[in-house]
């Protein structure tokens, strides 16, 4: 019987070069977002801060530097899973920002983190797979190329996302593999968080620019789904990747395609809803409703949930280089590249707040846990806000 994956889960860019199993960095940094004959685009004036709606810092952590690891934030209840570029991995308390347990893994790492709450994992710069429980390292896998996307633990089992295009299942108790499901490579990949979540019995990835639905249990292919296709002469023209966050309701699950396009996937029928172009790198967040994404000028773009038409856009945080969003009650939550948390209305995009950190950049997409809003910057200080 296959097991039901989804009842185990709660709630400038580089690119890399596959060679076969080898993964090499490349120095193509910032191609999409602005020529490198050209002067960055300077951010305009915010103004005043109207508070509109009132935000306090609750508490402070550290975790690390996490520069140059493409991080993901995980939750679980009241606990905020997280980890450094260096090797520290933690489960923070998010109610009052105090570890549950903490543990140096001392090394660094490519991705993370990835829990189910109870395990967790992260893959190292040396290409190992390595789960923990409660701090303490259960067991590592060695694997065959880079990985830059949390792994996923559901059902028991690690879901690993490689560079080179191969998707792999590992028993939770013992590490074995279970099976290994290889695409074909493009010439370039992201070095980003790519796309994988678990929709029921069905683990859904993105393959180049497509959603993918796997059978969990052997890795076949259940269904194909359309976001993005290759455009352009050249391989970074060419490139075409989904991206993490994505936002699933039910059975509906909206994801981007890099500087492409923002769609939504019938994950039961295994079909294409609806596609819009969109020139973002950064993943999207919503509700029923709508689907909320950033720019990669820095534009936040509201798209309505059902048919992809837009309902709002706005400009004022341009050429701030954004965090995915995150949708929280009535505002939508980015991070920018300066520190700042802005606080946009759900409605219609107008400010409602902002809130600083430590002014090294927010460095993933917020989340929240136990009604606090936790974000974490490039110098990994981690940050719980909430409201007044």
């Amino acid at each position: 019987m296959v097991r039901n994956l989804s009842n185990s889960l709660q709630g400038g860019l580089p690119f890399v070069r596959a060679v076969s199993s080898v993964v090499l960095l490349a120095t193509l940094a910032g191609c999409s977002l602005w020529n490198s004959g050209s002067a960055k685009p300077v951010p305009g004036d915010l103004g005043a801060n109207v508070a509109v709606l009132g935000v306090r810092q609750a508490w402070t952590a550290r975790i690390g530097t996490v520069s140059g690891m493409p991080l993901d934030i995980h939750t679980a209840g009241n606990v905020v899973t997280l980890a450094s570029a260096d090797g520290v991995v933690a489960a923070v308390d998010a109610r009052t920002g105090g570890d549950v347990w903490r543990t140096a893994l001392g090394e660094p790492l490519s991705a993370g983190v990835g829990s189910d709450g109870k395990s967790a994992a992260v893959v190292s710069r040396t290409n190992a797979l390595i789960l923990l429980e409660s701090g303490r390292e259960r067991w590592r896998q060695p694997l065959a190329a880079q990985v830059f996307t949390p792994p996923l633990v559901a059902g028991g089992r690690v879901f690993v996302l490689s560079a080179d295009r191969s998707v792999a299942a590992y028993d939770g108790a013992t590490g074995r593999r279970l099976w290994n499901q290889q695409r074909p490579g493009e010439a370039l990949v992201l070095r980003q968080a790519g796309l994988m979540l678990a929709v029921g019995d069905t683990l859904v990835v993105g393959f180049s620019g497509r959603m993918v639905g796997l059978n969990p249990d052997n890795g076949s292919v259940r269904w194909e789904a359309p976001l993005g296709s290759s455009r352009g002469t050249n391989d970074v023209e060419r490139l075409v990747e989904l991206v993490g966050r994505a936002t699933r309701i039910g059975d509906s699950v909206c994801a981007r395609a890099f500087q492409a396009a923002v769609g939504c996937v019938n994950a039961a029928r295994g079909s294409t809803v609806w596609t819009q172009p969109a020139s973002g790198a950064e993943g999207v967040h919503g509700d029923g409703d709508a689907v909320f994404g950033s720019e990669s000028n820095g534009s936040v773009i509201a798209w309505r949930r059902s048919d992809g038409s837009r309902l709002w856009a706005t400009d004022r945080l341009k050429h701030r280089r954004l965090t995915a969003p995150l949708l929280l009650g009535r505002s939508v939550v980015v991070g920018d590249e300066s520190g700042l948390v802005h606080l946009l209305s759900r409605a219609d995009g107008t400010p409602l707040n902002r809130v600083a950190t430590d002014g090294s950049g927010i460095a993933a997409a917020p989340v929240v846990a136990a009604d606090t809003l936790v974000v974490v910057t490039r110098n990994g200080g981690v940050y719980g806000f909430r409201p007044d």
